[in-house]
């Protein structure tokens, strides 16, 4: 739903009330994943989108209704090969979409109080869980079932589920650590469970040449980017075509002790400069990260590795470095490189390195 929540929060501003519609379960080759979302309003206003154009008239009508009578639905719709195709698709799927008022909007207190911290928890790049409560059929949601928002970080939760909570929570939690969107069952009824985790970041030790194009694919990638380099020739923004989200004028090891590195951290390191570089890493590989790489040939990765071992760092940690950093696509330019890096970026997030 990221691309769609600023849009989002400015219908909600807007102060006029609107139907969300969230996909919630898929079969063979759907469009759109699970969690991908479509606004829609009075006069048939529309954002976003739950098929890529196959479903979204029959969705719109339902969402029509649903906004005049507050009640949610749950609705299943098969996509044709030839319909598929008529969109650019490969071929066709099934889709299941959970139709409902936005929880801004909602008469219940604690449905928008679970809005309220959903909000904040993205405000803050801060992971969150929601369950929300489902037919047991393709009909109606019984609209007195209020959602549970699951907080992974905190150990605490908000909202509905008051008979079933513990159970709810760690099938919340199961869900959060594979970070997979599902369908569960819990005391008979069936619940969808969306995970919304942190904005992955990626940290990039250097502000020099393949950085600029590095930070135009983060973004493009939906990562949140922030450059450290401590040379003001480097770190200054008119430098960069796509901005970074933060470009810090500071020496790494100012920033990194207390910043916010997690399993959604990705960090590269750019300057082949050890008295940059290497202090960054005796901060980042005491943190289990999905991702650290290094630019520089492999005699250079040799060398910063022992220089890291020499230092007291033991070899485990020192091999979560990818040193040469990037996947092996024959990089020459400053900007083949970035999409080398980026790559490998993305094989780490996917479990595929």
């Amino acid at each position: 739903m990221r691309d769609i929540w600023e849009e989002q929060l400015n219908w909600i501003n807007s102060g006029e009330p609107f139907v969300l519609a969230r996909v919630i379960r898929t079969w063979r080759s759907a469009p759109r994943k699970t969690g991908a979302g479509m606004l829609i309003g009075p006069g048939m206003k529309v954002a976003g989108s739950v098929s890529g154009g196959c479903i979204e008239g029959a969705v719109i009508e339902e969402a029509l209704e649903v906004l005049e009578t507050g009640q949610p639905r749950q609705l299943n719709y098969g996509v044709e090969d030839d319909l598929a195709l008529s969109v650019g698709l490969s071929c066709g799927g099934e889709v299941s979409v959970l139709v409902e008022k936005h929880w801004a909007f909602s008469n219940d207190p604690e449905t928008r109080k679970v809005w309220d911290t959903l909000q904040n928890c993205i405000r803050n790049n801060q992971p969150a869980v929601l369950l929300s409560p489902l037919a047991a059929d393709s009909e109606t949601v019984d609209g007195n079932e209020i959602p549970l928002l699951v907080l992974p970080d905190k150990g605490e939760n908000v909202g509905g589920f008051q008979n079933n909570r513990e159970e709810a929570a760690e099938l919340a939690m199961a869900a959060y650590s594979g970070r997979e969107n599902s369908i569960v069952e819990i005391a008979g009824k069936n619940s969808f469970i969306q995970v919304f985790p942190r904005q992955d970041q990626l940290l990039i030790i250097g502000a020099g040449h393949i950085t600029i194009p590095l930070v135009r694919f983060a973004k493009e990638l939906d990562f949140m980017t922030v450059v450290i380099d401590p040379r003001g020739v480097f770190s200054t923004p008119e430098r960069f075509d796509v901005p970074p989200d933060q470009l810090i004028s500071k020496w790494p090891d100012q920033v990194l002790n207390d910043w916010p590195l997690n399993e959604d951290t990705y960090a590269i390191l750019l300057t082949h400069d050890p008295k940059i570089d290497d202090p960054a890493l005796h901060i980042l590989l005491k943190h289990d990260l999905p991702y650290i790489g290094a630019l520089g040939s492999s005699r250079t990765h040799a060398k910063r590795c022992a220089r890291l071992e020499e230092a007291g760092i033991d070899k485990d940690s020192i091999k979560q470095i990818k040193g040469p950093a990037g996947a092996d696509i024959g990089a020459q330019t400053a900007a083949e490189i970035a999409l080398s890096m980026i790559a490998e970026v993305i094989a780490a997030k996917r479990g595929r390195l």
